[in-house]
């Protein structure tokens, strides 16, 4: 964890690549049209939600960005689909 430093965020976050995407709140709109501009989670209607972050699967490259951004149903799933865990700094 945090092996390459130089890599890190402003914010100091690191390892923010993977070998996973990542679920986050936000359902799936094909453009950020609408979307709130506080910060807060996209709750536009439709069954997929965003997946974020990435995983090497050995064809796309860009697939493996942290700014990566993709979409499918909440109920799929695979074992380069998961989560991660966050809290608000202090």
């Amino acid at each position: 964890v945090c092996s390459k430093p130089d890599g890190n965020t402003a914010q100091g976050l690191c390892d923010m690549a993977g070998n996973v995407w990542q679920w986050v709140q936000d359902k799936y709109q094909s453009s950020y049209a609408d979307v709130p501009t506080d910060g807060s989670a996209s709750e536009a209607t439709g069954p997929y939600r965003v997946l974020r972050g990435g995983a090497f699967d050995g064809e796309i490259v860009g697939y493996l960005r942290a700014d990566s951004r993709h979409y499918d149903d909440p109920a799929f799933r695979i074992d380069n689909i998961g989560f991660r865990l966050a809290r608000s700094s202090r």
